[in-house]
């Protein structure tokens, strides 16, 4: 069983770090105006991996906030995986080659699944596949348009590809601390073999302990933003009790 790793989120919006509600742009709150800032206060919480989404990108199909992005990875030293508008092999490879651990692919894992098997084959362990659900079904171009394809469907096409994990949100509870969708979660762990990572609405320690519960064992890990950035999760106390539960799963 893989560890539960504990991934501290910062969206970029016009070079700064901010949060969405429910991935509406115009509903953003500037935390940071230095990411690289707010990715050293990360580091230096203790945290080992971080998580990056390009909001700009997401919407333009394209890297927009490769600036920030780059000042991140002259500032920390762990892990960084990346999501927002990598819609093509040579994006993919250009991310990787200047740092980036993992690279996360959303819209093009629906309209060209193809494009993820061929990056799975060229850098083994180092795609994620973003699964942005409504109601269990995907939406795509930063959340802004909504597919018929189902959540379950989607994690099926990339079962045996080599996909390194899969990212879960639950848009309905992005950003407005609702507490995550563990059932929905689960049973997407259950139906897969890829590790699955729970992503929005992380409200405080009550959801992290409920997801290192046996039942919830599956999960591999969980993104948290709006909960750090207003000091309503702990992260001493929450990277403690992963910590105390990692040496056990």
């Amino acid at each position: 069983m893989s560890k539960f790793t504990l991934y501290p989120a910062i969206d970029l919006k016009d070079g700064k770090c901010v949060r969405l509600i429910k991935g509406e742009m115009s509903e953003a709150t500037i935390f940071n105006d230095s990411p690289a800032n707010q990715a050293e206060q990360f580091a230096d919480m203790g945290f080992d991996y971080l998580h990056l989404v390009d909001l700009n990108g997401a919407f333009a199909g394209e890297p927009v906030n490769a600036s920030a992005v780059e000042e991140i990875l002259k500032t920390v030293k762990m892990p960084v995986q990346l999501g927002g508008g990598i819609r093509d092999i040579e994006t993919i490879e250009n991310w990787l080659s200047m740092g980036i651990s993992r690279v996360i692919l959303g819209t093009v894992a629906v309209k060209n699944p193809e494009l993820v098997i061929e990056a799975c084959k060229k850098f083994p362990n180092q795609v994620v596949v973003g699964l942005d659900a409504r109601n269990g079904f995907i939406a795509t171009e930063g959340w802004a348009e909504q597919s018929e394809l189902h959540m379950f469907d989607m994690a099926a096409r990339f079962e045996d590809v080599g996909v390194a994990a899969i990212i879960y949100t639950d848009i309905a509870r992005d950003g407005i601390l609702t507490g995550v969708n563990i059932d929905q979660t689960r049973a997407l762990a259950e139906k897969t073999s890829i590790p699955v990572i729970a992503s929005g609405g992380l409200a405080s320690i009550d959801d992290v302990t409920t997801l290192l519960k046996d039942e919830n064992k599956l999960i591999s890990g969980a993104i948290s933003g709006r909960a750090l950035y207003d000091k309503r999760l702990d992260p001493e106390e929450a990277i403690n009790i992963i910590t105390q539960a990692n040496l056990t799963r």
